[in-house]
């Protein structure tokens, strides 16, 4: 039986029939071209693994190298695919963390000004569900509600904030027990204010930081350019 040097590609890929098979292993050991070539081609059926077989033409001679290159082309837009996917998850992920305030706080408000949650915030979900502490300071009047919620990154935070006029820029910042300042959030007041007559909704904001719940002293809303809204003991 003749054996062609094309055959490694199919040896390696399982396609000969019995007869052909071991009519190429015993070329093999006289071949070192072949072997070297099947060396090559040893992670073949892993790589193809899964994937159908390539229609071929029964009009024109059979071109078993351009399907196995076929082959390895539709695997490789395959892998593409689904990293491409992986990476849209990841990206979505990433999106609803920062939306959320982990890192860049952003204000949700509350449509009906009465103290209920925004339902479906990150924030509404923490004030419904976490451990909520509140706080009124007697020189501004704000009122604060701090929920927080313990998570493998550390602390998820939620701040409930009402009685503030504007225009002001405040941070919510966790003072820890050993006295260290870790930055949550912050956001912007406009001049009519939350939680006052005339502009009634809360304003909620969502953040986190990378302590323990229980390693938390107080949170303070800060004023920037100096002064505090409201001290939240926890």
């Amino acid at each position: 039986m003749t054996v062609a040097h094309t055959d490694v590609g199919a040896y390696a890929l399982g396609l000969l029939e019995e007869d052909d098979r071991q009519a190429f292993e015993d070329h093999l050991g006289d071949c070192t071209a072949c072997a070297a070539e099947l060396s090559g081609l040893g992670g073949m059926r892993s790589l193809l693994a899964g994937i159908g077989p390539v229609e071929v033409d029964d009009e024109e001679p059979e071109d078993l190298s351009g399907n196995i290159t076929a082959l390895v082309d539709r695997r490789r837009r395959e892998d593409r695919r689904r990293r491409r996917g992986t990476l849209v998850i990841g990206l979505a992920a990433g999106v609803a963390l920062v939306a959320g305030g982990v890192t860049v706080g952003s204000a949700i408000v509350s449509p009906d000004g009465g103290g209920e949650h925004q339902h479906g915030s990150p924030a509404a979900d923490v004030l419904a569900n976490g451990v909520r502490h509140s706080a009124t300071d007697p020189a501004t009047h704000a009122v604060g509600v701090v929920a927080t919620r313990a998570e493998p990154f550390g602390t998820e935070v939620g701040l409930d904030l009402a009685n503030v006029r504007g225009p002001l820029t405040c941070r919510l910042v966790a003072i820890t027990r050993s006295g260290q300042q870790q930055p949550v959030t912050e956001w912007a007041v406009p001049p009519k204010g939350y939680g006052v007559p005339g502009s009634p909704a809360h304003l909620q904001v969502h953040g986190g930081i990378s302590v323990k719940p229980s390693d938390v002293s107080r949170y303070d809303v800060l004023i920037e350019g100096g002064g505090r809204l409201v001290t939240i003991p926890v």
